[in-house]
């Protein structure tokens, strides 16, 4: 297909050339890949078209909510419930006429947009809204060679950047904030925070109730040491809490709230040597009949307005209306019984398979209803229905103005790549308050990390207790959780681990099989201090290695999944018994168990005098050309 490469036709001088002939034909040929249709999409979507870009494809899988309202203002009331980047697309078509726009309601993780979809593309334009997702686009962009305009925003605060592989650094050059996370034990016995109850809502109890029921939870866990006071304490009604052959959707709510606001409560109040610093959590004594009957009278309102009403929220129907008005005990108790009532019987298709989504509007309710209900036992204040989902969908409150300040710096940045100007390409902060009376500081955008995981030749290393953590573990907690691979491959000695959808059946029953073992117990000898695994990710062209350690002493605490990643190693250490690196203050990475804050928005690291301290260089290359930065058809893709 004809690629308009930023090379093609000389570089075209910026900022004199920006509204020249030349640069207008550019724009109006280039074909551009924009990845979300939320906050910044949809302003991006509209600033591109009316900037002259014609040939646009949007990807987003979400649906418009009323709370998207307020900021994304290509949507109205009546296009709630349908898609963002169909309803963002006919929007912006209406506005420019003639400016064509491609919309796919899908995950961009999906197979189908693959590095040859990406490769298509003259220019990806980022308005994505979890770190997730950046990584998958950022290892696409580099295995397709095409350029990637990235940005995020919390708030006032915000920042865009341009990523080119090679010239320079990828969006995963630099660590991203780790996730704020807390001991099991404290989210399972000895909360004191509202955000503790949040987290035991919707990671244990939602995922316990409506999750698979195959999936064990911390609330399956009684613990190993029955000497241990969070082992006697730690309830073990996990099991119990699923829903019997037959059992009446009223009947199963009802057993579910006695299980774990009143006899869960009894139990750990008897575990005196728990409580000796602080009061112990007292059960829920509420009049349930009265708060059933109630459930009731607004199940049988719900039922009268139609089809569907119940299966999207009970609150309103159970009086509850306001938001932004905490719920009393009572309160909380109705909408628990009521939420639990309405996925059984209005959504029972789904039970089973469920996982939190924070623009589920009747798993929001469920959520903060049960935090609430433990707030109360353990004597923390409650949450509003707004604060709860806030706090359950780590949500930073955007303002439509700092998303759109974002979008322009976006189509500004995509325009000098297309002029062929990579040399004045910037990273740039939108700051909350003017440092040197400037709200927004650019900088010249950095070379590659030589120590990059993703783009450059790094290794990481991996302590763990190899006798503890399974093979099972180090997909989904280290190379999904941690490094947000689709499908890895391992190879380490004669050992191979592999995932994809070619395999036949047998292939993959053969590499099941070794999911439930632990790591030094894996055919071929085991992984042991030393081992070097080569990780491969096909759906990503990404390619790194690990190198294993076996730790024994660990603070069940602060690292209850017993392993840790850190840093760069050395080539020179390879192989060598008990090599490894002494990583940097704060390079050291503790995981917890539970993350309660997504990594969706790359901030500012350094402050604004910091920044300025790096030139600015706005001039084109030497020879008033951008190198050419485009994979050739017949090139193969490293991602590295």
């Amino acid at each position: 297909m004809a690629m308009v490469a930023p090379s093609e036709g000389g570089a075209i001088p910026w900022p004199l050339g920006a509204t020249s002939y030349a640069m207008r034909t550019r724009i109006g040929e280039a074909k551009v890949l924009v990845v979300g249709a939320g906050g910044i999409g949809c302003e991006l979507l509209k600033t591109l078209a009316m900037s002259g870009f014609k040939n646009l494809v949007v990807i987003d899988l979400d649906t418009i909510e009323t709370s998207n309202l307020n900021r994304q203002f290509l949507f109205r009331q009546q296009h709630v419930g349908q898609s963002k980047a169909s309803v963002a697309a006919a929007a912006v078509q209406a506005i420019v006429p003639g400016v064509s726009i491609t919309a796919h309601r899908a995950n961009v993780k999906e197979a189908r947009f693959s590095a040859d979809f990406v490769s298509g593309f003259d220019l990806v334009l980022n308005g994505l809204d979890n770190l997730e997702a950046r990584r998958h686009v950022n290892r696409l962009c580099l295995a397709a060679r095409v350029p990637l305009v990235e940005s995020g925003t919390a708030g006032y605060l915000g920042q865009v950047s341009v990523h080119l592989g090679g010239v320079t650094e990828c969006f995963e050059c630099q660590p991203k904030p780790v996730p704020k996370t807390y001991p099991v034990c404290t989210i399972r016995n000895t909360p004191d925070k509202p955000i503790h109850c949040i987290v035991w809502a919707k990671d244990l109890l939602f995922a316990r109730l409506f999750g698979p029921p195959e999936a064990a939870t911390d609330l399956d866990d009684a613990g190993e040491d029955p000497g241990d006071a969070s082992a006697e304490a730690a309830t073990t009604a996990g099991p119990a809490l699923l829903r019997r052959s037959g059992e009446p959707a009223e009947e199963y709510a009802l057993r579910v709230f006695q299980a774990v606001f009143v006899a869960d409560m009894e139990r750990l109040a008897g575990v005196e040597e728990m409580w000796k610093g602080r009061e112990p959590p007292t059960p829920c004594a509420l009049d349930l009949a009265a708060v059933g009957e109630r459930v009731r009278l607004a199940e049988e309102s719900a039922a009268g307005r139609g089809p569907g009403v119940a299966a999207s929220g009970m609150s309103s129907a159970l009086g509850l209306p306001d938001a932004q008005r905490a719920w009393a005990p009572e309160d909380s108790a109705a909408v628990f019984l009521a939420s639990v009532r309405a996925f059984l019987t209005h959504r029972a298709e789904e039970v089973g398979a469920l996982r939190f989504d924070k623009d589920d509007a009747l798993a929001t309710e469920f959520v903060a209803a049960a935090a609430n209900l433990r707030s109360h036992c353990y004597g923390i204040p409650p949450q509003t229905l707004f604060e709860a989902k806030g706090m359950a969908g780590n949500i930073i409150h955007a303002v439509a103005t700092t998303n759109a300040i974002a979008s322009g710096l976006i189509v500004v940045e995509a325009m000098k790549l297309l002029a062929g100007q990579s040399k004045a390409c910037h990273t740039t902060f939108l700051l909350a308050e003017a440092s040197n009376k400037k709200l927004l500081t650019p900088m010249q955008s950095p070379e590659p990390n030589p120590n990059c995981v993703i783009c450059g030749k790094a290794q990481l290393l991996l302590h763990a207790d190899l006798h503890a953590l399974t093979l099972g573990d180090l997909i989904t907690q280290v190379l999904r959780g941690r490094m947000a691979l689709v499908e890895p491959t391992l190879v380490a000695g004669s050992f191979m681990y592999e995932e994809g959808e070619d395999l036949e059946e047998d292939e993959v029953a053969f590499h099941s099989q070794n999911l439930t073992k632990p790591l030094s117990q894996l055919p071929g000898g085991g992984f042991a201090t030393g081992t070097l695994v080569e990780v491969t990710d096909q759906a990503q062209q990404t390619s790194f290695r690990i190198l294993v350690q076996h730790k024994d002493t660990w603070d069940e605490d602060a690292e209850p999944l017993r392993w840790e990643i850190r840093g760069e190693l050395p080539a020179s250490t390879f192989g060598k018994e008990g090599a490894g690196p002494q990583p940097d203050d704060g390079s050291e990475v503790e995981e917890d168990g539970f993350e309660i804050v997504e990594e969706g928005t790359a901030l500012p690291s350094k402050t604004a005098a910091e920044l300025r301290k790096r030139p600015v260089d706005g001039v084109a290359d030497s020879d008033g050309r951008a190198k050419k930065w485009r994979r050739d058809s017949e090139q193969g893709v490293d991602g590295q």
